[in-house]
């Protein structure tokens, strides 16, 4: 079942995407194992296809529309889980300045929120002025940016050039993540943390909330 979401996903086939996210939870597969070892391996392999030209555009965004038929099932019903987290954290995450690609940050939020966390999801295209007044706002423990474009990718270093100027850069975990960016990267920007993905996101949040906030 796994195998049929991710190839659903690789093929760029909706219906088949929504079929088998139906027969993944019928058969008792746990809905968030189904997003990430299903749905996330297809969509990475795509990934890695798209970066080797081996597919194009077109392609990437049919099995974007895929994944989403699918998570529009699986989703609800990872939600219903219990929480297993140890602390109820709270985090504003969003797409960055610039780039309106929203899956993987998506699926962030929704592993985030069903591992425990207060997601505060602001969407695509966020302005980073916008994500401090939020984190603010909410007394939030994480900031979260993605993107899937190498030109937002300054915004990220802005944000945390931002967060000095106004004397807050202590109060916040940031955690950056998305296509083009490394973990190198975040390093050389000054980020706490990176996730490769969903589930890696997840880990790093945790551990980085069991450490000292950043001075």
């Amino acid at each position: 079942m796994l195998d049929d979401l991710a190839n659903s996903v690789i093929s760029g086939d909706a219906n088949r995407a929504a079929e088998a996210a139906k027969n993944a939870l019928t058969g008792g597969v746990d809905p968030l194992n189904a997003i990430t070892n299903g749905l996330n391996r297809g969509m990475k392999q795509v990934g890695e296809d798209f970066s080797k030209l081996k597919v194009y555009l077109p392609e990437v965004m049919m099995a974007a529309e895929a994944m989403k038929a699918a998570l529009a099932i699986l989703e609800p019903a990872a939600l219903k889980k219990d929480s297993t987290s140890i602390k109820k954290s709270k985090v504003v995450i969003a797409t960055i300045a610039g780039d309106i690609h929203d899956i993987g940050k998506n699926i962030v939020s929704l592993l985030m929120r069903a591992n425990g966390f207060e997601i505060y999801d602001l969407g695509r295209d966020v302005p980073i002025d916008a994500m401090i007044s939020k984190a603010m706002d909410v007394n939030a423990e994480i900031i979260a940016a993605s993107t899937l474009l190498s030109t937002s990718m300054p915004y990220m270093e802005d944000m945390i050039a931002l967060l000095k100027e106004r004397g807050l850069r202590g109060k916040f975990i940031i955690m950056v993540g998305g296509g083009p960016v490394t973990k190198e990267w975040a390093t050389s920007i000054g980020a706490d943390g990176y996730g490769d993905d969903g589930d890696e996101a997840v880990k790093v949040a945790y551990e980085l909330l069991q450490r000292v906030k950043p001075n």
